[in-house]
């Protein structure tokens, strides 16, 4: 069985106390969804205002308000997420976790492998795949040349993509309510600025929603 996900790398938290967050797990990849608990939320707006901020510098007392870091995130020209999609094949145990700076804004990238097209995945871990008229096989790590490959049909993509984004659509509204909490007055600005740099609720080209 394949999954695909789309997840966050969240090793930018220690410390972090504007608001809750949750511990990481031991991957470090955080599954974006709607069964993300409360300080897991946290987890992740603290990741993305950690890693949008500006340079800019500010006073020991904003620093200490949590709403100033929203707002730098809402004024960033987009947000960049690290992590991206992981895909498992539990029948074979073999997991390709997003390359380094791959991002989970390019998400939609894989749909380029419909077009013909090989879309970069990331470094570090530097994913390798092959395609041919009707099936991806992706290796995880090109420095591990031997191991397994997961064999991805294309006829499946659109599906799996799909899933990702009902994932993430719902993940957006876990954010709602997790803003109402913490930064009430700027919820929906959150939403809108997440769903427009994150590419999460517009239709997928070629797949009927």
């Amino acid at each position: 069985m394949l999954i695909m996900d789309a997840v966050l790398e969240n090793y930018d938290v220690t410390g972090f106390a504007l608001w809750p967050v949750a511990d990481p797990p031991a991957d470090h990849l955080l599954v974006l969804s709607g069964r993300l608990s409360m300080q897991e939320r946290g987890t992740v707006m603290a990741v993305l205002t950690n890693y949008n901020n500006s340079d800019e510098p500010v006073s020991a007392r904003s620093l200490q308000n949590g709403t100033w870091q929203i707002r730098q995130l809402l004024s960033a020209d987009r947000v960049i997420a690290p992590g991206g999609i992981r895909i498992q094949d539990t029948s074979t145990g073999v997991t390709a976790p997003p390359g380094c700076c791959f991002g989970l804004e390019n998400w939609r990238d894989w749909l380029d492998w419909q077009n013909g097209e090989e879309p970069w995945l990331g470094h570090d871990p530097t994913p390798r795949a092959e395609r041919n008229d009707t099936t991806i096989r992706l290796w995880p790590d090109t420095e591990l040349p031997d191991g397994l490959p997961i064999e991805l049909p294309l006829a499946r993509l659109p599906h799996l993509l799909s899933s990702v984004r009902t994932q993430l659509v719902a993940f957006l509204d876990s954010v709602e309510e997790w803003a109402t909490r913490y930064a009430p007055s700027l919820g929906d600005a959150l939403v809108a600025k997440l769903d427009k740099d994150l590419a999460i609720t517009a239709p997928l080209r070629g797949h009927q929603s």
